[in-house]
């Protein structure tokens, strides 16, 4: 049985609406409706794609948590965390948009950021709509970061402060293309996945976690 990833619905239902609306005005005799009856199908078979939701096992070590190609890697300066590694993953709409706890632990906070639409794969994109979910893990406490693109306008959480992270479980959706952060202590983790592979959420292992 094919699943759809939670908050998909809408954008499910909406384009089969209106192609059934219209498909049955164009059989009544509006025939010029058939044209943008069959786009709006079109439209439709496409969300069936974006927004499946396969079952995953969790790979061992640090799980990835969103499908798409290794972006960067890096370290920056967090307002909160300080000076942090950081692993990005651009999620392309070809790729699965439902993102997975890369590790065990606890949920902290759940924050909704405000900000832009630029294009995920710029620079400039960590200012975009985003939301920060802070997690308490046995190497110390990170930020998995859904960062919003030019077309993914809405970030659906599902969870809240004080849930339980279980390594490959579903946390969230981003719609259309968008872009995953990690930002973990210095150190904490030796990454294994290079810039420019391709990943899967829970069932590639990017990385080996050193506890704390």
């Amino acid at each position: 049985m094919v699943r759809f990833a939670r908050g998909s619905a809408p954008w499910l239902l909406m384009p089969l609406v209106g192609a059934l609306v219209l498909g049955y005005l164009a059989w009544r005799g509006t025939p010029w409706l058939r044209i943008p009856a069959v786009g709006l199908v079109l439209v439709w078979l496409f969300f069936l794609v974006f927004f499946r939701d396969p079952e995953r096992t969790a790979a061992a070590g640090f799980a990835s948590p969103a499908d798409g190609k290794v972006r960067a890697i890096d370290q920056v300066d967090d307002p909160e965390l300080g000076r942090v590694d950081r692993f990005s993953i651009f999620m392309s709409p070809k790729d699965v948009h439902v993102n997975r706890y890369p590790l065990d632990g606890t949920v902290v906070s759940v924050t909704h950021v405000p900000g832009g639409f630029v294009p995920a794969f710029k620079k400039e994109a960590e200012r975009n709509e985003r939301v920060v979910t802070v997690l308490d893990t046995a190497i110390g406490r990170i930020k998995v970061i859904q960062i919003a693109g030019t077309v993914a306008r809405r970030i659906v959480p599902y969870h809240a402060a004080g849930d339980k992270a279980v390594k490959g479980e579903r946390f969230g959706l981003i719609r259309l293309g968008s872009r995953c952060d990690i930002l973990v202590p210095p150190g904490s983790v030796r990454w294994s996945a290079p810039v420019g592979q391709q990943v899967y959420a829970a069932s590639s292992s990017i990385g080996e976690a050193t506890p704390k």
